[in-house]
């Protein structure tokens, strides 16, 4: 599996960031055929994330090669990711990175966009070309609860901890995290998860749909591995207009969902049929 470089978008061109750029930043990312790994790399912060990260992040999703299909996210060590690093809330923030301590003593839109900013490290990961999995052990806190409920499937470790943690420090969940709990859990359980910040462990993230499989520890690589290798063995076209049905699918009336539904397999007889002549 060789490093991947990601580009960073300047003047609406890319620049490559290299594997040693995105080391200092922690993370890790590599592309091995039709998979691309994401791999949150400060173990000793438990995987804390920065604006940095965000920033990086994005990158990494702007520069996807086209060949990939799947994206694993994944953290190192005994974390997933412990959330924000709480010197973002401090008037000195990270060195070299600002903070929301600093951009809220200007003006309202400096915060805007740091957010913004920050969400778009996240949005990537439901693109219906591409299926996302988080591959999740230990603590998911905040922002790495929402960096897991970006990707479209969860599978974890018995370990697992999930903390909607926001509410409790006096914030909101702000990382696009609140649309997915809600589809996937219900409003009522949404609303109990996050304003009481409470833990969910592994049995009762399976049983309320926040994850799709519970393994041991030691075999989540290779559930997650499984897993990838049945989402690639259907038509990579086929899967990506099936995504794209079935994200709309609840923005949708029964007569426009299958209006749509003709439109798709339209395109795919068209391209079959043109494949054969």
């Amino acid at each position: 599996m060789g490093d991947a470089k990601a580009p960073q978008q300047r003047g609406g061109y890319a620049e490559e960031v290299s594997a040693e750029e995105l080391a200092e930043i922690g993370l890790r990312y590599e592309v091995d055929g039709e998979i691309a790994t994401v791999t949150l790399n400060r173990p000793d912060k438990r995987n804390a994330q920065t604006s940095a990260t965000w920033s990086a992040l994005a990158r990494i999703g702007a520069g996807l090669p086209e060949q990939v299909r799947v994206v694993v996210v994944k953290g190192e060590g005994p974390s997933f990711s412990a959330g924000i690093d709480l010197r973002m809330f401090t008037k000195e923030g990270v060195p070299g990175q600002g903070s929301f301590g600093s951009a809220s003593r200007q003006d309202d839109s400096s915060l805007q966009r740091l957010v913004d900013q920050a969400q778009q490290g996240f949005l990537w990961l439901r693109r219906p070309e591409i299926v996302s999995i988080a591959a999740v052990q230990g603590h998911a806190i905040g922002a790495g609860f929402q960096l897991a409920l970006s990707c479209d499937l969860r599978i974890v470790a018995d370990d697992v901890k999930f903390c909607m943690k926001e509410p409790a420090l006096g914030l909101v969940p702000d990382l696009t995290g609140t649309k997915p709990l809600v589809e996937l859990v219900g409003l009522a359980k949404a609303i109990d998860i996050c304003l009481t910040a409470r833990i969910v462990e592994a049995d009762e993230a399976f049983r309320i749909g926040l994850a799709e499989h519970v393994v041991a520890g030691g075999d989540l690589d290779k559930a997650v591995a499984d897993k990838a290798a049945q989402l690639l063995s259907t038509n990579r076209d086929a899967a990506a207009a099936t995504k794209r049905l079935l994200q709309g699918a609840s923005a949708r009336t029964l007569e426009e969902q299958r209006a749509a539904e003709g439109a798709e397999q339209a395109e795919r007889l068209r391209a079959l049929f043109n494949a054969q002549s």
